[in-house]
This record gives structure tokens, C-alpha cells and sequence, in this order.
């Protein structure tokens, strides 16, 4: 009787977690924000579930337009106008310095491009097609499509596999007739498709250079045959019946289908020509095509799963009472617009959506996720589907530490050593400066560093130099969650080399004319996408001491000689580094008590602009100590800064602010920025009566920019943990690192029962607890090795001591 009873519960259970691990939809996907994803970390797949055509839209992480940086696409004089913008700026000639500005400018990032998709058409569509059932379950990274046609099913599941690199599809049906379907591949690139033996094949290639949509002019495009990126789609179907036909495959019956997708392309490195130095991609896509069809379905199946779970199943996450609602997601996403609607497994959905798409689609060495992750159907993506490095490119990672994904991370890092190596050639070039390494606002799959813009874009955002400085802080993230010293000896160079650059490219606020002060800034300086408006009405992009500059540079220079004290090497640097931090210029508070973003306290021209870089110090750096005000002042006046910047905006951007009001224990504003961010918005292509636009999130659960962009999906992932546990990592006297843990920091009004497991915190500790009526009520903490910390929860800060391996904490 005990055992049938426990079987009961594990079933009821399992019944509830997997509802909050399900997205369902009742009709096909008309448009791409509907549709749903997959991605084994390199190739992806947007399925639709159609019943007379089911459309599989596909990608490959590599395949981008371009060839390697070349060194003559780069103005080598660029650095030559630095002292005159700095001269500019010191005679308070604004309108001159942003004028100059556009004399350093390089070229553009290349676009990531969409692979094709691959069709079934069915050939017997007699019948009315009801009870249609349409899902994905996360929690094992497989989607379906059920329905019947006339009074027979047809039911299609689709995965994307890591361990056997592929996609595989499988169509079974109870009709006597089985299934009848021509299967093809479209593509929007230069190709040619081929059958042959049961095989359909398309062979590509991507321009060998290419300009962003936003660019005035009439060709964007350069094709040449024997230069770019070159790949090769395969595809096999495994079926009672199969025969060629002309540039597709026919099924002519059979209960089974079992389609395996494969693909490969030239691209071997951000610094390899991909013709002359490229993978022998047509080689790779067979070799893949035949490893995948050779196995059995429930084998790839399993294989695929077992490797997915491994990774997703670290975490597990309540927020309240289970609603077991088995409506569509659309439909439960709509509703939750009203405000008095509670629905925590939406809100737990989304966390581990969060987590399902990172691991679906950062899983490729030197190829980190891009602006859309993985996913894009458009040759001329919206911001080229590039990695925009002034807040896009960081935030996809925010989560991978937290959210236990730090294998995810990696593809970041990697890239990174290609930054490095371009970024040196960009801060000589550029800005003159001879030691260190940059990466301005945008870059690409070549690793391009160079401020962009080809001397026409507007400096607000073509001119921002701080990129190297922010992306090598997640080094040492990644370290005070791994304490993984190998790592850090491996990659401290490349921070080093981001500190580097900010230590030769500091000015002296002396220098620049303002009386009675020797404070270090950055000139020229802006804040990304910004303008703002001088004393005298000039509505200016370009100007001197800008506190999200001084932000990351206190950041990346804390970082670097924290890592070197750590390593115990580099006692110079240490000094050195200590010394600029020492004389960086101190945050202002503002006429309106807000923290300033300008030098002056100049108003913006757009006061609810979405961007907040000057917060970074707050979010998602660590470090505001500026020697002059308190902490509490300076969060004060952040805070401030939020208020006045309201609650309507971008996607990305409102992902943000969910991570800034939690780091600020604001737990009413982050939970009602949270609930914003899942503010529903009608797909692009839908003009209906009740079309909805804005910041927020599409009827797939992808993030609405808009359009759509994937950061806002991993700022709200990492914003549901920031509201449950806070954590810090610094070193005190002798380099002893000094950890705090602090539980329920923000904890939402609405959550307060619930419970999360496998969450991390720095100082390589996981941690798993329940609380009840808002105060934690079960603890354990797993420690990588034995170690002191603070641990703060229920309103009492306490030292504890922890073993090594789990402690279970009353």
C-alpha cells in the first residue's frame, strides 16, 4: 500500500513539473514567433508543425557572411584625430567632437546568415484535420506535433542532438496508408540541391563580405564563388518507401518515417580563410549523415536526452502552488498582461526557458550565442544578427554561472582569445595605444574589433571603445563561481591585456581643462546609443568622462589584479592597477538625485532611453566603491535613476532592470519589471485586432526586442536567481578571499513559498533551499572545499563553517 502511495505522489509530482517545463500551443505556427526551437549548440531548427506543409527552418551557428579581418579594411590613421577630438572636448566644442568622431570609424560586422529549411509536404490531405496539439518540453529538449486527419493520427517529434550532431525527425501515423510526404530543402543563398541514392543534399556558400540592413546602399551583398563561407546540408529519410524526385525525396507509405538532418560548413577559425584553409565540410556533413542514420531512433533518442538532462536537470525551481494548467502558452501569456493574474509556473517557465536556450545554442568552441542565439530566418537580419557588445553579447551569459550552465560559458571564452588578438591590432590603430586590447560596439564571427559606422555612423554608437573591458570581466565571474585556477592561468592574459588598455588609454581630468581636479576619465567617451543635451541646447553624442566608461574600467581593472593576486604574479601590474583605481574620477550625484551618466549634469534627450550603462557597477558588475560616497548613496541615487527612467522598454533592456532592482533589494519593482518583461507581444508579421508591440515576449517564449533578440530571455533567467540569492567574491588582507552568500535578498511578495535547487554561488557552493511565508525554512549548501562565509538570511548574518562536499543548514 506505502509503495502504491508513493507512486502516486512521484506521479502527481512528475505531473506538476512537467507542466511547468512544457510550452503548448492548439494550431500550427503561422509566423517565426510562434514557431518553436531547437538547437543541439551548433545547428538549430525553427519548427512550425504544419498539417499540409511542416516547415523546419534551419541554422548553423558558423555560417556567417565574410572572411577574416583583413588589416586593409582598417584606417591605420584612425588614432591621428584622437588629440583633436580631445582638444575639441576640452574647449567644450562638442558639435566638433562628434564631427571628428566619424574619422574613427572602420568597417561593419558581417551577417549571420540562414542555412535554408527543409519542407514535408503531404500528399494526402483529404480529411479534416482536428484535435492538432503542438508542444515542446524543455525538460527534455524535445517538440511535437500531433493531430488527426479524418479519424487517423499523425504525430511528428523533433529533437536536435549534441552527442551525434544533428537534427532528427520522426513522423509515425495509425493510417493503413501510411505516411505520404515529399521532402525538400529551400535555401536563400547561392546553392545547388541535389538527390541522389535517397539523399538530398544542398550545397552553398554565404558572401565573402556583406553590409548591415541599416546601411544606405544599393548592394549589400558581394558574392563570389570561390571565396566565403561554404557548407553543406545533408539529408536522409528512413522509410518503407522512398524514391528521387528531381530536387526532392517522396514517401509513399510506411508508419515510421525517420528523417536525419545533417550540415557542415568551411568556417575553421575567426583567422582561417574558410576556401583555402577551410574544414572539409562536404567530407563532415557525410560523415555526420551517415553516424546519425547508422544508429536507431530510440538510440538517438536516448543518447540525445541522457546528454541534455545531464546538463538542464541541475536545477529544479518552484515558485508557488502548481496551477497544472494545460491551456496554450499564447493563451496563458496573454492573460497574464492583467496584472491580478498569479501564475507562477509561467514565471518558473520562463526561468528555465532561460536555461534550455542557452544550452541549445552555446555549445560551439570560438562561437558564442549571437543576437538571436542560434535562430534566424533572414539573410538581412535586424542589427546583422551580430554580437553587439555594449550589453547583447554580455547579457546572454549573465545566467550561465548562477543557473548552473558553465560549460555554456566556455564558447564565450574561446571567442574571446580571438578579440584579444584583433583587439591589439584595433587599439593601435585607433585610439594609439600601444599595449592592451579593445572591442568597440559591434563584432562577428571574424572577431572584428573596430569601432564601425565607415565614417557615417552616428558616434553615439559606432564610436564606444569599452567592449573589451566589459566582456573580460566574465573571466573572472567564471572563476569566483569555479575557483578553477587553470582557467584563470589560461585566460589572464586576455584580461590582463582588457586592463591594459584602459590603463593607457586614461587621461587626466587636468589634462582636459577642468579646474582643480587630477582625476582619471576617458576621452573621447560615450555612452552607448545615448545623446545628451549641453547647457547651451547642443544634443551631443561625444564627450569626456563618462561614468559607464569608469564603471567597467574600475571593473576590468578590480577583475585583472584580483586574478593576479590571486595567481600571486604580476606585482607591478597590481601597483599599477591600484594606482588608476585609486584616481579614477568618483561617481556625481545629480540635480535629481539621480547617478549621473554625463560628467556634467546634463539632462538626456530621451530621459526613459533604454539603455543604463552607467548603472554597471550596480548590475552586472560588483564594484562601486569610488572612495568618496557610501554604497547606500550610490544605490540611493541608482535607484533614482531607475524611477526616472520608468518601466517601459526593450526587451533586453527590461531583462536589465530586473537584475538592477534585485542587486538593489528592490523586490516590488524587480518582480513588477519581471512581469513586464513577460508582457505579451503579437508576432512581427500580425497586424490583427488585438496586435500588441513593444518590449516583451512572443507567443514562443522568445524575447521581444523588438523584433526578436535572445538577450532579454537570458536577463530574465538571471534575474529570477539575483531575486533568490545574491553572492560575493572578494579578496581582503593577503588575498584571502572574503565570501557572502545571502538568501531571498529580493524575495517577490508573490513567491513566498517555494523552493530552488542547484542554483551557484561564487565561491564554488550550490545551493538548495525551501522557504515558507518569505523566510527560508530548509538549507544546504554544497561547497567544492572546505572554506568560511558569511551567510545572510532571515534577517541574520551569521559565519558559518563549511565542509567539504553538502551541509545541511538548520
Amino acid at each position: 500500500m506505502k509503495r502504491i502511495l508513493y507512486t502516486i505522489l512521484w506521479l502527481l509530482f512528475s505531473a506538476g513539473a512537467m507542466v511547468a517545463q512544457t510550452l503548448r500551443y492548439h494550431r500550427p505556427a503561422e509566423f517565426f514567433e510562434e514557431a518553436l526551437v531547437i538547437g543541439n549548440g551548433t545547428m538549430g531548427g525553427v519548427v512550425y508543425g504544419g498539417t499540409d506543409v511542416d516547415r523546419i527552418s534551419l541554422n548553423d551557428i558558423t555560417l556567417w557572411t565574410g572572411e577574416p579581418c583583413n588589416m586593409k579594411l582598417f584606417s591605420p590613421e584612425a588614432h591621428t584625430y584622437i588629440p583633436a577630438i580631445r582638444d575639441a572636448l576640452k574647449k567644450g566644442n562638442y558639435r566638433e567632437a562628434d564631427r571628428l568622431q566619424k574619422n574613427v570609424q572602420g568597417h561593419f560586422s558581417q551577417n549571420y546568415q540562414p542555412l535554408g529549411q527543409l519542407q514535408i509536404h503531404y500528399l494526402d490531405t483529404e480529411g479534416e484535420v482536428s484535435n492538432y496539439r503542438r508542444r515542446l518540453d524543455i525538460g527534455n529538449a524535445t517538440a511535437h506535433t500531433v493531430f488527426h486527419r479524418g479519424k487517423y493520427q499523425y504525430a511528428t517529434e523533433y529533437f536536435a542532438t549534441y552527442p551525434d550532431s544533428g537534427i532528427v525527425v520522426r513522423i509515425t501515423t495509425d493510417s493503413p496508408e501510411g505516411v505520404k510526404a515529399r521532402i525538400s530543402l529551400t535555401c536563400q543563398l547561392p546553392h545547388r540541391i541535389s538527390v541522389k541514392d535517397g539523399v538530398l543534399r544542398n550545397d552553398g556558400y554565404a558572401a565573402y563580405t556583406s553590409l548591415p540592413n541599416y546601411y544606405a546602399a544599393d548592394e549589400k551583398f558581394f558574392y563570389d564563388e570561390n571565396r566565403g563561407v561554404h557548407f553543406r546540408t545533408a539529408v536522409k529519410v528512413s522509410a518503407d518507401t522512398t524514391k528521387d524526385d528531381g530536387d526532392g525525396i517522396i514517401i509513399s507509405g510506411g508508419k515510421q518515417v525517420v528523417i536525419y538532418i545533417t550540415n557542415a560548413t568551411s568556417f575553421s577559425g575567426y583567422d582561417k580563410d574558410p576556401v583555402r584553409e577551410g574544414r572539409p565540410y562536404k567530407e563532415l556533413a557525410e560523415q555526420r549523415l551517415h553516424s546519425l542514420s547508422a544508429r536507431a531512433y530510440n538510440d538517438l533518442l536516448n543518447r540525445h536526452m541522457n546528454d541534455y538532462k545531464a546538463i538542464f536537470d541541475r536545477v529544479k525551481l518552484s515558485l508557488g502552488k502548481t496551477l497544472d494548467d494545460k491551456r496554450p502558452t499564447d493563451v496563458v501569456l496573454l492573460e497574464y498582461r492583467d496584472e491580478n493574474i498569479f501564475n507562477p509556473d509561467l514565471e518558473a517557465l520562463y526561468f528555465q526557458f532561460g536555461r534550455y536556450l542557452l544550452i541549445s545554442c552555446s555549445r560551439t568552441p570560438n562561437v558564442p550565442a549571437n543576437l538571436q542565439g542560434l535562430w534566424n530566418e533572414h539573410i538581412l537580419p535586424p542589427w546583422s544578427c551580430n554580437y553587439t557588445s555594449n550589453i547583447n553579447l554580455e547579457e546572454n551569459y549573465w545566467a550561465a554561472e548562477t543557473a548552473a550552465l558553465p560549460e555554456m560559458h566556455q564558447s564565450l571564452f574561446t571567442y574571446m582569445k580571438g578579440l584579444q588578438g584583433s583587439g591589439e591590432l584595433t587599439a593601435k590603430a585607433y585610439y594609439g595605444v600601444d599595449k592592451g586590447w579593445c572591442l568597440a560596439h559591434n563584432t562577428d564571427i571574424w572577431a572584428m574589433t573596430c569601432p564601425v559606422g565607415l565614417r557615417t555612423g552616428d558616434p553615439s554608437w559606432a564610436n564606444w571603445n569599452m567592449g573589451g573591458a566589459w566582456v573580460s570581466t566574465h573571466i573572472w565571474e567564471h572563476y569566483t563561481f569555479s575557483l578553477d585556477k587553470k582557467f584563470l592561468e589560461e585566460y589572464y592574459p586576455v584580461l590582463k591585456g582588457a586592463a591594459e588598455f584602459c590603463l593607457e588609454w586614461l587621461i587626466s581630468t587636468k589634462d582636459m581643462g577642468v579646474e582643480g581636479s587630477d582625476y582619471l576619465i576617458t576621452a573621447p567617451s560615450t555612452s552607448p546609443e545615448n545623446i545628451f543635451i549641453t547647457s547651451e541646447g547642443y544634443h551631443g553624442r561625444t564627450c569626456y568622462g563618462g561614468f559607464a566608461d569608469l564603471a567597467m574600467v574600475r571593473e576590468c581593472l578590480t577583475d585583472a589584479r584580483n586574478a593576479a593576486q590571486e595567481l600571486g604574479i604580476d606585482r607591478d601590474f597590481i601597483v599599477q592597477a591600484e594606482e588608476a583605481l585609486s584616481r579614477l574620477q568618483p561617481y556625481k550625484i545629480g540635480k535629481r538625485g539621480n547617478l549621473q551618466e554625463w560628467f556634467y549634469d546634463w539632462d538626456d534627450e530621451d530621459p526613459y532611453h533604454r539603455h543604463q550603462s552607467h548603472l554597471f557597477g550596480i548590475y552586472p558588475g560588483h564594484n562601486v566603491d569610488d572612495g568618496v560616497h557610501t554604497k547606500e548613496e550610490i544605490y540611493r541615487a541608482a535607484s533614482r535613476s531607475l524611477e526616472i527612467k520608468g518601466d517601459q522598454s526593450t526587451g533586453w533592456s527590461t531583462g536589465w532592470r530586473v537584475n538592477l532592482y534585485a542587486r538593489l533589494h528592490d523586490a516590488k519593482n524587480a518582480y513588477h519589471i519581471y512581469r513586464k518583461l513577460l508582457s505579451y507581444v503579437s508576432p512581427d508579421g500580425y497586424q490583427g485586432p488585438d496586435y500588441h508591440r513593444g518590449g516583451g515576449t512572443y507567443p514562443n517564449l522568445l524575447d521581444a526586442h523588438s523584433p526578436f533578440q535572445i538577450d532579454g530571455n537570458f536577463g530574465g533567467c538571471a534575474g529570477v536567481i539575483e531575486m533568490l540569492m545574491q553572492s560575493e567574491y572578494t579578496l581582503g588582507d593577503k588575498g584571502k578571499p572574503n565570501v557572502v552568500v545571502e538568501l531571498l535578498p529580493a524575495l517577490p511578495e508573490n513567491w513566498k513559498e517555494g523552493s530552488v535547487s542547484g542554483i551557484r554561488a561564487r565561491g564554488g557552493i550550490t545551493v538548495d533551499m525551501t522557504w515558507k511565508d518569505g523566510k527560508v525554512a530548509t538549507l544546504t549548501l554544497a561547497a567544492q572545499k572546505r572554506c568560511r562565509i558569511v551567510l545572510k538570511a532571515n534577517g541574520v548574518s551569521k559565519v558559518i563553517k563549511l565542509k567539504k562536499g553538502k551541509n545541511v543548514l538548520k
